[in-house]
C-alpha cells in the first residue's frame, strides 16, 4: 500500500552524458503528469509518460529533467577560411588606402571579427537519449514509489487505528440500541400521563405506538451493514495494491449508515456517540486521501 506523496530520483551516465530525472509526487483523483523539461527532450515525453503510467496508478507528478555534458565537450569550433582572408585583404587595402594610420590588425583581432569563428554542437544520437531518459524514469519510480510506500504502511497503521476506534462507538450503538424503544416508551407514557391527568392509559394502544415507532427507529440493519464495512475495511488495508479508490467508496458507505443512525435516533447518548463516529469517519476520510 502507497501513499500518494513522494519524491523520487535518478541519474543515468552514459559517457560523457549525465540525465537526472527528478518526480514530485501529490494527491490527485487520477494519474495527472506535469513535465517540465528542456525543448531537445519534447520527443521524448512520450518515453516519461509511458514509463510513469508503469509504475504510478494516481497522484499528480511533477517531472523535472536535467541534461549535461561532463568532461570533454560535444561542440567543435569551425573557421570560415574564405570570410578570414576576406577580411585579411580588406584590412589591407585599408591599409593602402590610410598609409598614416596605424596597423593593428592582428590573429586576435581576426578571430574576434563576426562569423570567422562559429561553434557547431555534435548532434546527439536520438536514439541513445531514449534509452537514458527510460532507464532514468524506471530508476525514479522506483525511489518514488520506496518513498511512497513506506508513507503508506504509516497511513495503514493510523487508519486501521481509527476503524478500531470506530469499531468500539459501533459496540456502544449496539448497546444503546435496545434502549432506544424503551427510552421512548417511557416517555410516551410520561407525556400521556400528564395530558390525561390521571386517566388510565390503555396500554395497547401505547404498545402500538411504541411498536410502531420501533419499527421506524430500528437501526439494526446499519449496525449489520458498518460491522460488515468494518471489516471490508481491514480487508483492503491488507492489499498491496493500490486501494485509494475502495477505500474512498467504502467510506462513502460507513458516512451513509452513521447518518441514518443519527436520524433515526431520538436518544441522546445514542446520538452523541453516533456523532462521535462521524467524527472518526471524516478523519479515515482525510486520510483515505492520501492514498493511491
Amino acid at each position: 500500500m502507497k501513499s500518494m506523496t513522494g519524491y523520487g530520483k535518478a541519474t543515468v551516465t552514459r559517457d560523457n552524458r549525465e540525465l537526472t530525472i527528478e518526480l514530485k509526487s501529490v494527491n490527485h483523483r487520477f494519474l495527472d503528469i506535469s513535465t517540465k523539461i528542456p525543448r531537445a527532450f519534447i520527443a521524448h515525453e512520450d518515453v516519461i509518460r509511458n514509463g510513469l503510467s508503469k509504475g504510478l496508478s494516481r497522484g499528480h507528478i511533477d517531472v523535472f529533467l536535467n541534461y549535461t555534458l561532463v568532461g570533454d565537450t560535444d561542440k567543435t569550433v569551425q573557421v570560415d577560411m574564405a570570410l578570414a582572408k576576406g577580411y585579411v585583404e580588406s584590412a589591407k587595402q585599408l591599409k593602402d588606402a590610410f598609409p598614416d594610420l596605424h596597423m593593428d590588425f592582428n590573429v586576435n583581432a581576426l578571430m574576434r571579427s563576426n562569423e570567422v569563428l562559429t561553434l557547431k554542437q555534435t548532434e546527439e544520437d536520438s536514439e541513445v537519449l531514449r534509452e537514458m531518459v527510460a532507464e532514468a524514469v524506471d530508476k525514479a519510480v522506483e525511489n518514488l514509489n520506496a518513498m511512497r510506500e513506506v508513507e503508506g504502511n504509516a497511513l495503514r497503521k493510523d487508519l486501521l487505528a481509527k476503524i478500531d476506534k470506530v469499531e468500539q462507538l459501533l459496540s456502544q450503538v449496539k448497546m444503546y440500541a435496545p434502549e432506544v424503544a424503551e427510552q421512548y416508551r417511557e416517555k410516551l407514557r410520561t407525556r400521556v400521563t400528564e395530558a390525561l391527568q390521571g386517566v388510565d392509559i390503555d396500554e395497547n394502544k401505547l404498545v402500538n405506538e411504541v411498536c410502531f415507532f420501533v419499527d421506524k427507529s430500528c437501526i439494526d440493519e446499519e449496525i449489520t451493514r458498518l460491522t460488515s464495512h468494518i471489516q471490508r475495511a481491514r480487508e483492503i488495508l491488507r492489499d498491496e495494491q493500490p486501494v485509494g479508490r475502495k477505500l474512498d467508496f467504502l467510506v462513502q458507505e460507513f458516512n451513509r449508515e452513521t447518518n441514518t443512525i443519527c436520524s433515526k435516533s431520538s436518544f441522546l447518548a445514542l446520538t452523541n456517540v453516533a456523532l462521535e463516529m462521524k467524527n472518526e469517519i471524516e478523519k479515515i476520510r482525510e486520510q483515505v486521501q492520501n492514498l493511491e
